[in-house]
Parts: C-alpha cells; sequence; structure tokens
C-alpha cells in the first residue's frame, strides 16, 4: 500500500512534470493551496476525496484490488 509520503510525492513530481504550479493546481481542481501543500508533503490526515480529485486531475491512477478508483 502507498504511504502519504510517497502520494505526496508522486503529486508533486507529477504537477511539476506538467508545469503547474500549487496555485495552478489548487485553481484547476477547487481545492486550497494550503490541502495541496500538505498533500505534497505527505500529510497522514489529508482528506481521501480531495486527494483523489487531485490525483484525477493530474492523470494519476490509483487501482485497489484491481479496480482503478
Amino acid at each position: 500500500m502507498m504511504q502519504m509520503k510517497k502520494i505526496g510525492q508522486l503529486v508533486r513530481d507529477t504537477r511539476k512534470k506538467q508545469g503547474l504550479t500549487q496555485e495552478e493546481l489548487s485553481a484547476a481542481t477547487a481545492i486550497g493551496v494550503r490541502f495541496i501543500r500538505e498533500l505534497e508533503q505527505g500529510k497522514e490526515s489529508c482528506h481521501i476525496g480531495k486527494t483523489l480529485t487531485v490525483l484525477a486531475m493530474l492523470g494519476i491512477e490509483i487501482k485497489v484490488n484491481g479496480d482503478v478508483l
């Protein structure tokens, strides 16, 4: 299972590869910049729904028991 720090690093790396700032990602997902920062830092208590929204916007798929979330 992916740990939050790994998810955060994946989000940060993907965002940067796509040439997006944290502010631009925030605007594109309608999620606050503070949440984006905390997610990228691997904060354990990040809300799963918001996390999935950010991952989807970046084109990152998470599989659970073979099902894509």
